[in-house]
This record gives structure tokens, C-alpha cells and sequence, in this order.
């Protein structure tokens, strides 16, 4: 299978790697390095990406920047960062994708357990994350040509507790060798419509 992996050098994205790319072909996707770069809040740079790829058969994405605050300060530019990034980034890699992607291919999008439950100053990731979910859910009864759709939700990752600990007092982190496993769960896998909580 080949699978284009949007988010291959951050932590969730190695450990995929590492879990996939002894059984599959992996494209790996990145800002600025891997076999091919995107800005996922550009239609356009996603576009010249999927030209590049060619057809593939499943797109994973393991990336998404949303900004962390406190609601009495938040602006409408703020929570427009993650709507333009991890929500309609990765709903636009599903719409351009759904025209490169070949027959019964998948797409899997990154969620967070902030989605149902929220932590101070989470307010705009939990709506965003929210949203992916609510999106899968909703495009995944209208996928042409036998695709899927799922999401992975992941709790706090293990390996970055150092930096971000302090916003996930009392959550128990999960190491990304085992987030890997949902993404796994999602592209070999048969489900369509799901969320894989990773927790």
C-alpha cells in the first residue's frame, strides 16, 4: 500500500513510520523536508503536493497547530489559527485528495482527546477537534468509490510530556508507539466513520 503521511518528522508521525513502513510504501510529507512538502492551510500548496505524490492509497495525517489560551483573552484570530490549520487543513486534504486517492483507499485525521475532555486554556482545541470528528463522521456516508474515513484521537503523547505537561495535569499520557497502533487500526482496517481513541 502506498500511504502519504502528512506529519512524518514530528513524534506521532515517526512512530507511524516505525509501525507501517515495514509492511507498506511511505510518502512522507512534511513543512519543509521529507519526499514532499505542504502547507496544509494552503489549498494550493496541498494541490501541488498531491501532484507530486500521485496516486496513493491512503493518506494519514499526523499534523495540525491549533493555539493554546485563556478563553477571557482569546480573539477570533486566534481561534481562526486552528480552524484554518488542523480543521480545514485536513478537511482539504480529504476533498483534493478524494481526486488522487485510488479506489477503496482511506484517509485518517488526528483529533485529540481535548475533543471530550478539556483543559485550561484548551478551549480552541477542543472545538477544533471536535469539528475533524464531527467532519469524518458526516463525510464518511458520502465517500465515493468504496474510500474511508476515520480519526485518531490521541491523548497527551508520552514523549512530549516535557513540553506540555503542565497544560495536562492528571491526564495519563500515552506512549506514540501505541497512538501509532490506531492509525494502524484505521488504514489496514476495514471501519469507515470511526474515531480510534488512543488513550
Amino acid at each position: 500500500m502506498k500511504i502519504v503521511l502528512v506529519g512524518a518528522s514530528g513524534t506521532v508521525g515517526r512512530a507511524i513510520i516505525n509501525e507501517l513502513s515495514d509492511r507498506h510504501e511511505i510518502v512522507r510529507v512534511g513543512r519543509s523536508g521529507g519526499d514532499a512538502q505542504v502547507d496544509i492551510t494552503s489549498e494550493d500548496s496541498i494541490k501541488e503536493m498531491y501532484e507530486k505524490t500521485g496516486a496513493f492509497d491512503a493518506l494519514v495525517c499526523a499534523a495540525g497547530d491549533a493555539h493554546f489560551g485563556p478563553l477571557t483573552e482569546m480573539t477570533e484570530n486566534e481561534y481562526m489559527i486552528g480552524i484554518k490549520n488542523k480543521l480545514m487543513g485536513q478537511v482539504n486534504l480529504v476533498l483534493v485528495g478524494m481526486k488522487h486517492i485510488n479506489d477503496m483507499g482511506s484517509f485518517t485525521l488526528t483529533s485529540g482527546a481535548l475533543s471530550g475532555d478539556p483543559i485550561p486554556f484548551g478551549s480552541s482545541v477542543s472545538m477544533v477537534n471536535a469539528a475533524v470528528e464531527g467532519f469524518a463522521l458526516g463525510a464518511s456516508i458520502e465517500m465515493p468509490r468504496g474510500l474511508r474515513i476515520n480519526v485518531v484521537s490521541p491523548n497527551v503523547v508520552e514523549e512530549s510530556m516535557e513540553k506540555v505537561g503542565t497544560y495536562f495535569r492528571g491526564h495519563v499520557p500515552v506512549p506514540a508507539a501505541r497512538v501509532a497502533l490506531a492509525y494502524s487500526k484505521s488504514v489496514e482496517g476495514l471501519l469507515s466513520g470511526q474515531v480510534f481513541r488512543a488513550t
